[in-house]
């Protein structure tokens, strides 16, 4: 047993909370991006709109832009402490997890470009002006568009994180087993959600988000508020 983990062992309760805050800033910050700057800035069908509305809000842009990338810092320690956290239930199923979330991670921080190439149309370099203004504000909202779509993959790989954080947490006895349930409906509906987006975008909707939002928010209360039943946990390290 490395120190690391004896440290961790003794103190449970200092890091399942300190995995809770981070938790909890990760949903401000991803709710912030989305509803504050995002969906305030781009006009749905309207590519003339959303390419004013970023052009005038820039520093706002590129704020949310910073908020999306503290949210995937954030997600590293998170990934690791709930590795910790879960392992004793299954190491390997909690190994699966996180390369589940890491993979997740990657693909979310990669798909961040598409939102400085919305930008970067927008822009009055030289080089740009072979473009039409037409034609720069159409790829500026195809690059959104293409925004969203990777989004939605990134998703389907936190679909099955949310599934296996659900199994490991109903069968730790530790947590409760609300939590195991509210996740595992989160990881559903993230990958009902994410597969609509690829194969039926019509029956995608923020709406089905709603209970992952719930989910997510309820486990990173109970990690700051309670942490873990420090008697079942001793027991499992045994």
């Amino acid at each position: 047993m490395n120190r690391n983990q004896t440290k961790f062992e003794n103190s449970p309760q200092f890091y399942a909370r300190l995995g809770g805050v981070l938790y909890l800033l990760i949903i401000i910050a991803g709710f912030f991006s989305e509803t504050f700057v995002r969906n305030k800035l781009v006009v749905s069908g309207d590519v003339a709109a959303t390419a004013s509305n970023i052009v005038d809000n820039q520093l706002l842009w590129n704020i949310g832009i910073s908020a999306d990338l503290i949210m995937q810092i954030l997600d590293l320690p998170v990934m690791i402490i709930l590795y910790f956290l879960l392992r004793p239930v299954s190491k390997k199923l909690a190994l699966l997890n996180l390369s589940f979330n890491l993979i997740q991670t990657a693909v979310l921080v990669a798909n961040k470009l598409n939102l400085f190439a919305a930008l970067f149309f927008l822009g009055d370099t030289e080089y740009l002006k072979s473009f039409s203004q037409e034609q720069l504000q159409t790829l500026s909202y195809l690059s959104i568009k293409l925004h969203n779509i990777g989004f939605g993959v990134g998703l389907i790989f936190f679909g099955f994180v949310c599934l296996i954080e659900g199994y490991l947490i109903f069968k730790s006895g530790y947590l409760p087993k609300i939590l195991a349930l509210l996740m595992s409906i989160a990881g559903f509906c993230y990958l009902i959600n994410s597969f609509a987006l690829i194969l039926a975008p019509q029956f995608s909707h923020i709406v089905l988000l709603l209970p992952c939002l719930i989910a997510e928010l309820a486990l990173s209360l109970w990690l700051i508020c309670k942490g873990v039943n420090l008697k079942i946990w001793k027991k499992k390290q045994q």
